[in-house]
């Protein structure tokens, strides 16, 4: 048994200590930093759900879907409160103090579309294609957005018979991570911006409209959609809700997903009117936020459209990232 430690009361669910990744993660180098985290989780017995309790428990919130890009080397802690969270963390899986902070590496270069500290990009980082929406998105109370797991999204876009888009129908089902969640900010951007009205939100019961920002020179508009009542630490909710296009209505060629969070699983249909198919579908998923990485599309992969009209592309554990389908017209 590992001695105790000031702080730390085990508790009937606690895992036995790890026998192998304390060695790795003891500051050798024997390992890099996400593979001896990702030893010691799995030595630990532990879920990311039950260490991410744990961490809160002791007043160092981190999000699963964090550990989980920690784990995997795409994001390391570099923050002072992911520093913080680490230590805890190392206690939580029963590791010698410094153990995991010993193995990170230099500090990532930093630059507008790389995320903050190892973690991931705010809400107006990463719709700021062009310019930045900093002050335009500062009317919008964002405080709850780190707050909210993204455990599921399904995304529909309905395209008509004359090619255009008609709506966009979102559902989401968020999960609070701290006391008090009562809004989530949901934004929508038009392919280009054009003459005309912007695109409206239409909400289901029991959500109710918060404030509505709209920038017509970025064709974008954002708006509050608030809970009918604040969710406790744990707690779920699903979100629904429609973008409604007014004329004149774009014709597109592409639906777009930004990501900005890590989601555990996004799905993104398409549905055509069944008189004007398009002759080719693609799906495509960045590497990154880039607006750079757009033109080269990667992951591309070609869909069929099935007998209803629709293609759809399924990302799991996607993030920061877009996630798209495009279509060639006949």
């Amino acid at each position: 048994m590992a001695p105790s430690r000031p702080g730390y009361a085990p508790g009937p669910d606690d895992a036995p200590p790890p026998t192998g990744p304390e060695d790795s993660a003891s500051g050798t180098g024997a390992m890099p930093f996400h593979e001896a985290l990702r030893a010691a989780i799995a030595a630990s017995g532990l879920s990311l759900d039950r260490i991410q309790d744990r961490l809160l428990r002791r007043g160092t919130p981190v999000a699963s879907a964090t550990l989980s890009s920690w784990q995997s080397g795409r994001y390391q802690p570099e923050r002072q409160r992911s520093l913080a969270a680490l230590a805890v963390l190392e206690d939580v899986l029963r590791l010698p103090p410094g153990a995991l902070a010993g193995l990170l590496g230099p500090p990532r270069p930093r630059g507008r579309w790389l995320p903050p500290d190892g973690d991931h990009p705010d809400l107006a980082r990463a719709w700021s294609d062009h310019h930045d929406l900093t002050a335009a998105l500062a009317a919008l109370d964002t405080r709850w957005d780190d707050s909210l797991t993204r455990l599921s999204c399904h995304n529909r876009v309905d395209v008509d018979a004359d090619r255009r888009v008609r709506s966009m129908t979102s559902r989401r089902v968020l999960r609070a991570e701290a006391d008090g969640a009562d809004r989530w900010i949901a934004v929508y951007r038009l392919d280009a911006p054009g003459p005309g009205p912007l695109p409206r939100f239409r909400l289901a019961a029991p959500a109710r409209l918060g404030t509505v920002v709209e920038i017509p020179e970025e064709g974008l508009v954002a708006a509050e959609l608030l809970f009918d009542s604040p969710l406790a630490r744990g707690e779920t909710v699903i979100v629904d809700y429609t973008v409604e296009h007014r004329d004149p209505r774009p014709c597109s060629q592409r639906a777009e997903t930004t990501i900005h969070v890590p989601m555990r699983e996004h799905l993104l249909e398409v549905r055509f009117a069944k008189e004007c198919l398009p002759r080719t579908c693609y799906s495509f998923r960045t590497n990154s936020l880039d607006p750079r990485h757009r033109a080269g599309r990667p992951r591309e992969q070609r869909l069929r459209v099935d007998a209803s009209g629709s293609v759809h592309a399924v990302a799991l554990g996607a993030g920061p990232c877009r996630v798209g389908i495009r279509w060639v017209w006949g």
